[in-house]
């Protein structure tokens, strides 16, 4: 009876619950309607679904020189494209080109996932995630989101933890 819901999230899910699911992963999707004049997607799932910005993460996307990797920092915060490069044994970082980032994930800005992507990127998971028996990343689109555990974050995604927020 459980394979049920399983099946049912695969069959009309996106790449990243899909992923979650054959992974057997424990989640909870959170959906909310998304308003495209909020100024921050990251806080606006967060006030939508109640939650503290320092658990909900946002996925971006950066070059480290020359190659794409993706940071999930809390929403509360910015990313410290410095301490990036460090964790990644790089000495140089910048924001990738949006359109860049959409193709190379699969997902559109606002909605881009560190799970389930079209071309499996190098990882950082910012370490304040470990604080928190639980985080929230997007699920793939906007205005949806899913909640594990950051142990499982860092599995599946095969991520490295890091300090690369900043508050």
């Amino acid at each position: 009876m459980a394979k049920k819901p399983k099946k049912k999230q695969q069959a009309g899910g996106t790449p990243a619950t899909v992923a979650l699911s054959a992974a057997g992963v424990e989640f909870t999707v959170h959906a909310y309607e998304h308003d495209p004049a909020h100024p921050s997607y990251g806080e606006e799932a967060a006030e939508a679904m109640g939650v503290s910005p320092e658990r909900v993460f946002k996925t971006l996307v950066a070059d480290v020189d020359g190659a794409l990797v993706v940071a999930v920092v809390p929403v509360a915060g910015s990313l410290d494209l410095k301490s990036l490069a460090t964790a990644v044994g790089g000495k140089r970082a910048a924001m990738a080109d949006p359109a860049l980032a959409e193709r190379t994930t699969g997902y559109v800005r606002g909605g881009i996932s560190p799970l389930g992507q079209r071309k499996k990127l190098r990882t950082v998971l910012d370490a304040s995630a470990d604080t928190h028996a639980t985080v929230c990343v997007s699920a793939g689109r906007r205005g949806l989101e899913v909640e594990l555990s950051p142990m499982d974050l860092l599995k599946l995604t095969e991520a490295t933890s890091a300090p690369i927020a900043r508050a």
